[in-house]
């Protein structure tokens, strides 16, 4: 009978015990449901697509002329008959043409998992997480962060980066194939200078 009676006390206390333990017993997730990112430690994978296109345009064109003449004959009176009158010609024509064109574009395709680093009082997610990449010597980064509504995210726990707030996003490399794009010392001091 002791037995028992320990054994309806242990299985009486024993969600309370769980509930204790883990923070997730008891919330309503279902068994059946995927287990999507909603508090500060768990794992969230972007899907980041980001295309961007910039063109700048600008064209100025001026024409400026201008004549004058001058001209004269034989001097006036019997003093000055012999000395004849001068003659000029002046033309001027200014001419400026100038164009200039600026075009950037942009592709990062990439997947990478993040994690949800604080949760605000309306249930959005913080996000951050960096991705090291290392290839011959040269490593690649790529870095994100930003905040992320919970009802966005997809139920196999993925959100694409367009979804992202105040989203944050950099590659960057560095390594020998960095370096020999990356202009000589001499040429970056000419370009300071000029």
């Amino acid at each position: 009978m002791k037995k028992i009676v320990i054994l309806i006390v242990v299985m009486l206390l024993l969600p309370f015990s769980l509930k204790l333990r883990g923070e997730d017993f008891g919330k309503g997730q279902s068994l059946f449901s995927d287990i999507k990112a909603h508090k500060v430690g768990d794992i969230l994978t972007v899907l980041i697509v980001e295309q961007s296109q910039a063109k700048s345009q600008v064209e100025s064109k001026t024409e400026k002329s201008g004549k004058a003449e001058l001209s004269g004959g034989p001097g006036i009176g019997p003093i000055l008959g012999r000395i004849p009158l001068f003659s000029a010609d002046a033309k001027m024509k200014n001419n400026f043409d100038g164009k200039g064109e600026n075009i950037r574009n942009g592709t990062i395709r990439a997947r990478m998992s993040v994690t949800v680093v604080a949760v605000r009082e309306n249930g959005d997610l913080v996000i951050e997480g960096s991705r090291v990449t290392g290839i011959s010597g040269d490593k690649e980064t790529l870095t994100l962060s930003g905040v992320v509504r919970s009802k966005d995210i997809k139920p196999d726990n993925t959100i694409a980066s367009y979804l992202i707030a105040d989203a944050e996003i950099t590659y960057t490399g560095k390594g020998n194939t960095s370096t020999s794009t990356r202009p000589g010392i001499v040429s970056r001091l000419v370009n300071w200078i000029f």
